[in-house]
């Protein structure tokens, strides 16, 4: 979320052409969903830019932009890590992905059933929504996301988790304030980080040493 269409605009323009190097530079096909981050993040600030236009409400813009918010970066990320991590990463990985499917099949149901809308709040947008177990499903939606980051065994990975902790927890923070939405700076600073992972996996592997 940034605090204007414009820069709604702006920044989702920049992130998304961080994602097409991002994809275009992957060299495994399973690094593909982690690389791909940064064009869907990129299209939600674009979507968000459209929200800002309109002026909110219960449109399609406001629909799209929840959808992707909730249950697809829900599932998202923690199948990207788990696609993208080293196999000995596997076991601890299992549990933000469990998180991330019945936290995604919740929020997907809750979508479906339920009126979204969005407000303009000065520098802020907020998105309405009657959520069941609203702090369960907080729980459960930072385990997938920010909890597969932070168990990869992937130090690039891990170090993205870092970053969007922290960046999740100043823009919250801001954005109940309703002073102003920041998200999309460390949107992209997240997504410059996965531009380096790529250029880092695109080094060949090391052969196995032989015991």
């Amino acid at each position: 979320m940034c605090w204007s269409a414009t820069a709604d605009l702006a920044a989702g323009t920049g992130i998304a052409c961080v994602g097409a190097a991002c994809v275009a530079r992957v060299r495994r096909p399973r690094d593909l969903p982690l690389a791909a981050l940064p064009l869907l993040l990129g299209a939600h600030q674009l979507v968000e830019a459209r929200v800002w236009h309109v002026g909110g409400g219960t449109g399609p813009a406001t629909v799209v932009w929840t959808v992707m918010a909730l249950p697809l970066l829900a599932l998202w990320v923690p199948v990207a890590v788990f696609c993208a991590a080293p196999r000995e990463s596997a076991a601890r990985l299992a549990l933000p992905l469990a998180s991330g499917v019945a936290t995604a099949a919740v929020l997907s149901y809750a979508l479906a059933t339920r009126p979204v809308r969005a407000e303009i709040r000065g520098h802020t947008v907020g998105y309405v929504i009657g959520l069941p177990y609203g702090h369960v499903l907080v729980v459960g939606y930072l385990l997938a996301t920010i909890g597969a980051l932070l168990l990869s065994g992937d130090l690039w990975v891990r170090g993205l988790g870092v970053l969007t902790a922290v960046g999740a927890l100043v823009c919250s923070v801001l954005w109940r304030l309703e002073f102003v939405s920041t998200w999309c700076a460390f949107a992209a600073v997240c997504s410059v980080v996965v531009f380096g992972w790529v250029g880092r996996r695109r080094s060949p592997e090391p052969a196995p040493v032989p015991l």
